[in-house]
Order: structure tokens, then C-alpha cells, then sequence
């Protein structure tokens, strides 16, 4: 038996954070290490039940075993202006080229009358969860879950950059952003004739943080000083990132890190579960003002998109928007017109 190769990025037991111990100091350190270093790391002791997980990744082979048309039923152009629902294989761009995966779109669940969706506010409002027993309720568990340890990955955020626990909580994510992610790698071959490279191109994420289930096959890769790097998985935990968003509240002390995934050629389907804790859609995003201000600060030389995340000045659903809309173009001009 082959024996499995061990990650090549840090590997942090949380746990103390999750508890607020008072041994969260260390760990708060260690989280500032690898921020500074790689933009990526793994946590052990986050306190999800792997049942929940489990669950979650079983009604999400359900859901994705079933036709197309079937799906279909489901897709994003029935979602409104919430943003949610299913997109079939090759249905998301990454710098205009498709990607080949499959996914379901999710978010905070909102009822009609919450006061966002009477605004019409973009990225909100009520989910189109698949008519699977026990899927709804254990997306809605699985979401209230990883919020929390959001919060608290926040809080040792905070600690490394010696400021205190609740900074980010007082000024952006007391009523945070969530957008979650289901998505399927099929291992089918692509199709000839159409342009695909990867099971997603090469990017960075937008906002706050990114807390990542991936399954056992893997995929995942990370741009590092050294070249690509792969995040296998590790049982039972997660692969955590840091967005522009932070990127540019720490003036690239946190540097946002590019990453892709492979095309699935396993001889099975893989999952993943990206959940992004991002700002509140309306907060300002604004330098941490406490950190040393370099005297000027842009990236764009070497990002993905060439774009510099410090020139930015505005809430973060207009950056949040100006993304996703390069993502499905004709969804942003069906139901997010102007």
C-alpha cells in the first residue's frame, strides 16, 4: 500500500480557536504565519460533525445522478436576482472559458419579505433546493455550521494581526455575506470542439474567506513562489483561503492566492464545497488601519486579471457584482440589467 502523500501546506488544529481558549494566542499566530506565506491552509478541530458532512455529500451525488433535464428544473436563470440554482457542465466561465464542472448555487436563506429582497438587493433571497429528501435541511445545517466557524477563523484572523477578536465582526461580518457552493468534476471527457482546460481556470476569490470540503479525490492546486503546488485532501479537514477583499484591508500582507482545479480524470466524480464568508454586501471596504500602510501597492503585473484590489473604493457587492457577472454573462444580463 502506497502511502499518501503528506500536504504541502500548513496543517492548523483549531480547535482552541473554535473554543476561544486562552491557548488561541498560538493558534492565531500560526494562521498569521501561513496567511503571510501561502494565502492557504488546512484546519483540523473546526467542530463540524463528519456526519453532517457525510450527509451533505451524499445528497449531493443524489442530486447530481439525476438527468439533466431534471436539473434543469432548477437552474439559475429561475433564481433571480437571488443568484441561486443549477448550472450544467461547461455553464461557468473563468476568464472566458468555460470550466468543466457542474454546480448548484447557494446563499443565506431569505424569505420574501426580508427587507434585502424587497430592495431587490442582488445576491439574496431564497434558495432553489433540489425536491430530495433531507437536502434542503442539511444544507441549511451544513451553512449555519460553517458560518460559525467562519466567524471564528475571523476572530484568530484578527488575533494575528493584533488586533482585537471582534474587528472584523464589528465592521463587516456581523451579518456576513454567505454564498455556498456544491460543485460536480464529472470525469467525463470534454466534448470536441470546445474550449476547455481546466475543471476551473486559474483565479483568485473575492471577498473575506473561503472555507473548502473537498472529497478524497482531489484536484485542487495552489500558485505558490515555487510553482503549483497540489492540496491534496487531508481527512476530515478543511482548506481554508484568503480573498481580495482581505488582501486589500491588509494592504497585501494577506495576499489573495491564485489557484485551479484539474480536470477530473479519477474514473469518478468529485465534489467540493466551497462556502465564501464574506463581507456584508454593503460594508466599505477599507485599509485595516492599524497595519503599517505601504506607500503603494499594486499586483496587477502578476495577477490572474491583471486587476489591482487596492485601487478598488466601494462597497463589496459592487465588487462582488463586477465579478460574478464575467462569470455567467448572459445570467447578469437576464435578471441583473443596468
Amino acid at each position: 500500500m502506497s502511502t499518501p502523500t503528506p500536504p504541502s501546506l500548513p496543517v492548523i488544529d483549531i480547535a482552541p480557536l473554535v473554543a476561544r481558549a486562552p491557548e488561541r494566542a498560538g493558534v492565531a499566530e500560526r494562521i498569521g504565519e501561513a496567511c503571510r506565506a501561502h494565502g492557504f491552509f488546512y484546519v483540523t478541530g473546526h467542530g463540524i460533525e463528519p456526519a453532517l458532512t457525510r450527509r451533505l455529500e451524499d445528497l449531493s451525488r443524489a442530486f447530481f445522478a439525476l438527468p439533466e433535464a431534471t436539473k434543469m428544473q432548477w437552474r439559475m436563470e429561475l433564481g433571480g436576482r437571488a443568484w441561486r440554482g443549477y448550472f450544467p457542465t461547461g455553464g461557468e466561465l473563468t476568464s472566458g472559458r468555460p470550466d468543466w464542472k457542474e454546480g448548484l448555487y447557494l446563499g443565506t436563506e431569505l424569505p420574501e419579505d426580508d427587507p434585502l429582497v424587497l430592495a431587490h438587493t442582488p445576491v439574496h433571497g431564497r434558495n432553489l433546493f433540489p425536491d430530495i429528501p433531507g437536502f434542503r435541511q442539511t444544507v441549511l445545517d451544513y451553512m449555519a455550521a460553517a458560518t460559525r466557524l467562519g466567524h471564528r477563523l475571523m476572530e484568530g484572523i484578527a488575533l494575528s494581526l493584533g488586533l482585537e477578536a471582534s474587528y472584523f465582526a464589528d465592521r463587516y461580518t456581523a451579518d456576513p455575506l454567505i454564498l455556498f457552493r456544491i460543485f460536480n468534476y464529472p470525469t467525463q471527457p470534454v466534448p470536441p470542439g470546445l474550449d476547455v482546460a481546466w475543471g476551473v481556470g486559474e483565479h483568485t476569490d473575492y471577498g473575506l474567506l473561503t472555507l473548502l470540503r473537498q472529497d478524497e479525490i482531489g484536484g485542487l492546486q495552489v500558485r505558490t513562489g515555487e510553482g503549483w503546488i497540489d492540496a491534496a485532501p487531508v481527512p476530515d479537514a478543511f482548506v481554508i483561503n484568503i480573498g481580495d477583499m482581505l488582501d486589500r484591508m491588509t494592504g497585501g500582507l494577506y495576499r489573495s492566492t491564485p489557484h485551479r482545479v484539474i480536470r477530473n480524470s479519477s474514473g469518478r466524480d468529485r465534489l467540493s464545497f466551497p462556502l465564501f464568508f464574506d463581507p456584508n454586501f454593503h460594508a466599505r471596504v477599507k485599509p485595516i488601519e492599524a497595519l503599517p500602510r505601504p506607500a503603494e501597492v499594486d499586483d496587477s503585473a502578476t495577477r490572474w486579471d491583471h486587476a489591482n484590489v487596492h485601487a478598488f473604493d466601494g462597497i463589496y457587492g459592487d465588487y462582488l457584482l463586477a465579478k460574478v457577472a464575467k462569470v455567467f454573462p448572459q445570467l447578469r444580463e437576464a435578471v441583473l440589467p443596468g
